[in-house]
């Protein structure tokens, strides 16, 4: 019995270091990561500000993707990669906090708001669009990045070329996320939801959904990552996404503060730094920092 316990273990060992091994070796780009960026040091902030205490404090919470590619992805380490991830570093770094002292929370489409309201994040940095809607019960200091809607079919879908083919026609997005309500409300399409994006990959594989839509640089991961099962209906966007980081309701003063840094990752290379190790392997055209709504 021990020597049959002792080859057990042994296979398990073996087969799930052999699965690790594939994982990792799945075709497509993983999203990468820069060097850490250099840490504030002892950075000074007005007494009560929000900066101020999370500098005392010396860590900060941030909410992101977990299962989008090239933005917020979490790799075998279990840590997270990608461009929102590097955005939430550099922000870190300006506060006076290493990378290593962030603490980070998986936020999807549907518990973006209720995190930053209950005070489980400080922070959403999720491909999260900023609309007037999300403006009412939170603020969001941005635009850093503008995507666009887009639509993702199987290799061997012609039938699907623009938004107008989808009416009447099956398609999954996420419950609750912006291109969920333009793919209804605009185009006529069926919805089918999904908690995540990556949830939509299976009946889309199987043909239970005709496509899948959301921003364009969450579709060109996927397609990255399987360019033989997958592609994007069209290189055209239909919607302008412009990504903010999400805070507290109200929060002026550090909503200005990120504005601020923002701006300041443009002139200094660090945004294309960060673009270009984890997004801009699949998207080469290296965006500028887009114009920041100071509402």
């Amino acid at each position: 019995m021990k020597a049959f316990m002792t080859r057990r273990k042994s296979f398990f060992v073996a087969a799930t270091a052999a699965l690790a091994l594939s994982l990792s070796a799945c075709g497509g780009t993983t999203p990468g990561t820069t060097s850490d960026p250099t840490v504030a040091a002892k950075p000074t902030f007005a007494a009560g500000t929000t900066m101020a205490k999370l500098a005392t404090a010396g860590t900060i919470k941030i909410g992101t993707k977990y299962d989008q590619p090239l933005f917020g992805q979490v790799g075998l380490d279990g840590k997270p990669v990608g461009f929102d991830v590097e955005m939430g570093k550099l922000i870190a770094a300006k506060l006076g906090i290493a990378a290593d002292k962030i603490e980070w929370s998986e936020t999807v489409s549907a518990n973006r708001e209720p995190f930053i309201e209950q005070g489980k994040v400080d922070l959403v940095i999720a491909t999260y669009t900023i609309n007037d809607k999300r403006k009412q019960v939170v603020s969001f200091a941005g635009p850093y990045y503008e995507a666009g809607q887009a639509l993702m079919v199987n290799k061997d879908n012609t039938s699907i070329t623009k938004p107008e083919d989808v009416a009447g026609k099956k398609v999954c997005s996420v419950t609750g996320s912006t291109p969920a309500a333009t793919i209804v409300d605009k185009y006529k399409a069926v919805l089918v939801p999904a908690a995540t994006y990556s949830a939509c990959l299976e009946p889309l594989r199987n043909k239970q959904v005709e496509a899948i839509t959301t921003d364009n640089v969450i579709l060109a991961g996927f397609v990255d990552k399987e360019p033989d099962a997958f592609k994007l209906a069209s290189d055209k966007t239909f919607t302008k996404e412009p990504y903010g980081i999400g805070l507290k309701k109200d929060d002026t003063e550090f909503r200005n503060w990120i504005n601020d840094q923002l701006e300041s990752f443009g002139k200094d290379g660090s945004y294309k730094k960060a673009w270009e190790a984890t997004a801009g392997s699949v998207i080469k055209t290296a965006p500028e920092v887009p114009a920041i709504n100071r509402y």
